[in-house]
């Protein structure tokens, strides 16, 4: 983090100081009290279990500075008064993003964010010394934690944003401030609190409220909702596998679990790309990536190249080898369209068995029980061997395999349960996809298998 103020950040919140110099120095933020100490501004928020400003003393104590929302007196350290810390954290963000600004993207999208984050920064740092949202860091407390890691060296930042309620995406483009934006697609993700999906379109499009002919959005041009985005006081690029996009892809090579192989045809040419993860989804993502590219000013061979060497972040269709099994572990989320994608992807192994362990898609409201029902039908229709599921939910995931003739279902009401009997499923020469959203802590099951 670069150097902020104490009169920066009375500035940033309109925030009063009742205790210490306004001359202190600021060259980290944290929101853990254990990481305050000396050079450090301490925000304390208030969780569900505990509330930060209980520990206001033993961050100033360690030398840290510290916001507050309480009505205290505090004899030693420099304390600054705010109405609201955890608004205080997104008012410093977009304070210090003014302050020290780089050319950035930002991703949103229900199905793909963070493979589509890696892929736009490992084509972007080909140019650029480049900062990305590290992990999941994509929320109201996320998001000002990555910009706040923005370092003098930095010229560019890829910003991933997610949301699950109206107004979050808004709330956060006026953070950051993009000079661009991505748009994955719009499929069913946080559906119950969003209505429908044109909610959920209408929430993504928020990203642009802010947007002036200066910036540029691109979106999937064959995703039926974002492809009627058109009037805009800003540039739209559109990218799909349709020939109608202003960026698509052809003459595509489909090298199994490795990955596929395409030709890139933009306005200005046409190149040959690489992407070392399997799925016509994933596609999608390099094209996105190959927008962000072609926009920042960088070549064909730039591009390509951080396509092709891209490191993904673990946990989004991860494939391991163990012990004669090959391991698709996609755990750390999941959507109907994304559990979809996953199944697909199993198409392309050349194991002898192919085992779908699967388990609730949250946040589906009254939606669950159909989604999960269409999900059945698909595992039945694109060639799964054995379906396993645990949860609720997922047990009308399993009804539906059923109800279209797959006889191999095994169903488990709790994860820890499926872990228990995950030994006696799996074997050598299987297949095997592990997906669920992330409450239902998959993880357990993917590591259960990969200690067998």
């Amino acid at each position: 983090m670069q150097t902020l103020s104490v009169s920066d950040i009375i500035k940033a919140t309109d925030g009063v100081l009742i205790s210490g110099t306004v001359e202190s120095e600021i060259n980290s933020i944290t929101t853990d009290s254990r990481k305050a100490e000396h050079g450090v501004l301490f925000i304390p928020l208030k969780g569900e279990n505990a509330d930060g400003h209980d520990f206001i003393k033993s961050a100033l104590d360690n030398g840290s500075v510290s916001l507050t929302e309480r009505d205290e007196t505090y004899i030693d350290g420099t304390v600054i008064k705010v109405k609201d810390t955890r608004k205080a954290l997104g008012d410093i963000a977009r304070y210090y993003k003014m302050k020290y600004p780089v050319k950035s993207v930002a991703i949103t999208g229900s199905v793909g964010k963070t493979t589509t984050k890696d892929l736009v920064y490992s084509v972007i740092a080909q140019g650029f010394k480049t900062h990305k949202t590290p992990n999941n860091f994509n929320n109201d407390i996320g998001v000002p934690l990555t910009i706040f890691g923005i370092e003098r060296e930095h010229e560019a930042a890829v910003i991933e944003m997610g949301m699950n309620h109206f107004g979050e995406i808004s709330y956060l483009a006026g953070i950051a401030r993009p000079n661009c934006a991505i748009i994955s697609n719009i499929g069913m993700s946080h559906i119950e609190n969003l209505g429908s999906q044109e909610g959920i379109f209408r929430a993504k499009m928020e990203m642009t409220e802010q947007f002036t002919e200066k910036n540029t959005l691109f979106v999937n041009g064959d995703d039926k909702f974002l492809q009627t985005v058109s009037n805009t006081p800003y540039k739209v690029v559109r990218f799909g596998l349709s020939a109608t996009n202003d960026i698509y892809a052809k003459d595509i090579v489909n090298n199994g679990l490795m990955g596929t192989e395409f030709t890139v045809v933009h306005p200005a040419g046409e190149f040959r790309c690489e992407v070392r993860q399997p799925g016509e989804h994933n596609i999608y993502n390099a094209l996105a990536a190959v927008c962000a590219g072609l926009h920042f000013g960088l070549d064909e061979t730039q591009i390509a190249t951080g396509l092709r060497d891209c490191e993904y972040t673990a946990s989004r269709l991860e494939i391991a080898e163990h012990k004669g099994m090959e391991i698709i572990n996609d755990c750390y989320n999941s959507s109907p369209d994304s559990v979809r994608a996953a199944l697909k992807v199993m198409q392309y192994t050349t194991k002898t068995r192919r085992v779908a362990i699967l388990g609730d898609i949250l946040e589906m409201g009254e939606y669950a029980k159909d989604a999960h029902l269409g999900l059945g039908k698909s595992a039945k229709e694109l060639g799964i061997d054995l379906l396993v599921t645990a949860g609720e939910n997922a047990g009308y995931i399993a009804e539906g395999a059923k109800n279209t003739g797959l006889c191999d279902v095994l169903s488990f009401a709790t994860t820890d349960e499926l872990k228990s009997n995950i030994s006696k499923i799996v074997k050598s020469g299987d297949c095997i996809l592990v997906k669920a959203s992330h409450g239902m802590e998959f993880f357990k099951i993917a590591d259960e298998i990969k200690a067998i």
